[in-house]
């Protein structure tokens, strides 16, 4: 199977300006990202990242970067600290469900697949703050009425335990594909960015198997975490073995959709440090690819730990 399209954050390339001659607006950082060797899209926070742009001159920057748009983030700002589609507000609401249209109509322009919705204020932080069950309806009201004003696009829930809320709407794969199924439109599914399931205590792996048993996988935010916060670490630098599985189960799965380089790279040159992650992921696809697959899926089936190791230790899956 071959290796889908990779994609990386623009605000990964914000930082360290030092390295770069001009001004890091959004179209300087879309320059930036089409200097890294192997990268083949950006994703667009919305509205963060198109305030006082017009479509053109993005797309214009994309063509002369060589790069297309993976997909479209929102980015809900400060005026829905109390929830987007959640908010206890009703006009809030219905102005989070439409700012996230607006985000859906920029894909189009800019020819991406699909929006990918963090949720980030969606929750609740003490005990008897909300109505469980309204906080459910809310959520899945908010889905629908996206998804039902755009056919053309993919819907993605991306899906949080903690942070900013200490307990969200949507907090892990298995909830976040109930949503799913209540939402009921074949264009919405979730996005698993691997650090926010090692919060949830999952394991990505089985995750992601989850999503692709339903047909609802939608996104994959790549990347690592010591599993306490969102760290955004280089690919496979922390949980090398579960960053092959996770790639041999899209493998198995027939993952297509664009692989996202979720990493936060404070310190270290940007270029470099997504150069390294594309490094990273076409090593670790390569590596799931030649396992052997008849022996390995015979261990899995006898539950056989010892030679699933045997089998698994050989390859190059140390840290990049």
């Amino acid at each position: 199977m071959n290796l889908p399209p990779t994609s990386s954050r623009l605000n990964s390339m914000g930082s360290r300006p030092d390295l770069w001659p001009r001004k890091l607006d959004t179209l300087e950082r879309i320059r930036r990202s089409g200097t890294v060797p192997g990268l083949d899209l950006v994703d667009v926070n919305y509205p963060q990242h198109v305030e006082g742009l017009e479509t053109d001159a993005v797309a214009q920057a994309l063509r002369e970067a060589g790069l297309g748009v993976g997909a479209v983030n929102l980015r809900y700002d400060d005026t829905f600290a109390d929830g987007a589609f959640t908010h206890p507000d009703a006009a809030t609401r219905r102005r989070a469900i439409d700012l996230t249209i607006e985000a859906g109509a920029w894909a189009l322009a800019l020819g991406a697949k699909q929006i990918i919705v963090w949720p980030g204020q969606d929750g609740y932080d003490y005990p008897f703050q909300v109505d469980y069950q309204a906080l459910w309806t809310h959520t899945v009201e908010g889905f629908r009425a996206v998804a039902d004003a755009l056919p053309e696009l993919q819907i993605a829930l991306e899906y949080k335990p903690i942070e900013p809320r200490r307990f969200y709407a949507v907090g892990d794969m298995s909830t976040s594909l109930l949503a799913v199924r209540d939402v009921d439109r074949d264009n919405v599914g979730v996005a698993l960015d691997v650090a926010h399931s090692l919060m949830a205590r999952e394991n990505p792996a089985q995750a992601a198997a989850r999503a692709l048993r339903e047909g609802k996988l939608f996104g994959i935010h790549l990347n690592d975490a010591y599993g306490q916060a969102d760290d955004g670490l280089i690919v496979g630098s922390v949980h090398p073995v579960q960053t092959l599985e996770l790639v041999w189960t899209l493998q198995q799965g027939g993952y297509a959709q664009h692989i996202y380089f979720d990493t936060f790279p404070v310190r270290e040159d940007p270029v470099a440090e997504c150069a390294r992650n594309v490094d990273a992921l076409r090593r670790f696809w390569r590596a799931a690819g030649a396992l052997d697959q008849e022996a390995l899926r015979d261990a899995q089936a006898r539950h056989d730990a010892l030679r699933v190791h045997e089998l698994v230790r050989g390859e190059p899956v140390g840290a990049p």
